[in-house]
């Protein structure tokens, strides 16, 4: 079957600027409003990138449905787990949780500076930072000298100021209500 979206050049004159984008806040909805950018760029034959720090193991239902994409679709995206299967806080987090995110920031960092992709995404980077997983300084040089065609998103609570000062768009969720605040536990196909 012949791919539908041609040559899939890097960087074919999309758009002519690429942003950093972060969506932080208290809120839900940042992993999934960065997933579903991730969707609309492959249906526009982007190379994708998500890196996905802090979170391992196999029960999300998005990782479910990126295996399901058509091949076509399929082979422009790169999905990678730099995280062990818990969550991570600044009480629980061990030379374990180091050793994932440095190499998922490793990964990162070759495919910003080879151009690899069109969109990466960094989920949940904010809390790697926040957690002094990843150098604050090292993650700003690398975002001020990106391609100038990529498009970088970064999610997670606790933004740091100076990656929101050289930030294009940043977007922050706040919780209004939910329902985790009357006893309702995560549930499939919602939260995860």
């Amino acid at each position: 079957m012949e791919n539908k979206c041609g040559n899939n050049l890097i960087n074919p004159n999309w758009g002519k600027h690429g942003y950093i984008q972060v969506y932080t806040g208290n809120g839900k909805g940042k992993t999934t409003a960065s997933l579903g950018l991730a969707m609309r760029a492959l249906g526009r034959c982007w190379k994708v990138l998500i890196i996905m720090f802090t979170k391992g193991g196999d029960d999300y239902g998005e990782l479910n449905s990126f295996r399901n994409l058509s091949p076509e679709i399929a082979e422009n995206l790169t999905i990678v787990q730099a995280g062990l299967d818990r969550i991570v806080y600044k009480n629980n987090q061990t030379q374990d949780d180091a050793e994932e995110i440095k190499k998922g920031w490793e990964l990162a960092k070759k495919a910003i500076k080879n151009d690899e992709y069109n969109l990466i995404i960094l989920d949940e980077a904010n809390i790697a930072l926040d957690l002094q997983l990843i150098d604050l300084n090292e993650m700003l040089e690398v975002l001020k000298n990106k391609p100038e065609e990529m498009e970088i998103v970064l999610t997670g609570r606790n933004a740091k100021p100076e990656i929101i000062e050289i930030a294009h768009l940043v977007s922050e969720i706040k919780p209004i209500k939910h329902y985790w605040d009357t006893g309702v536990i995560a549930r499939k196909g919602i939260e995860y």
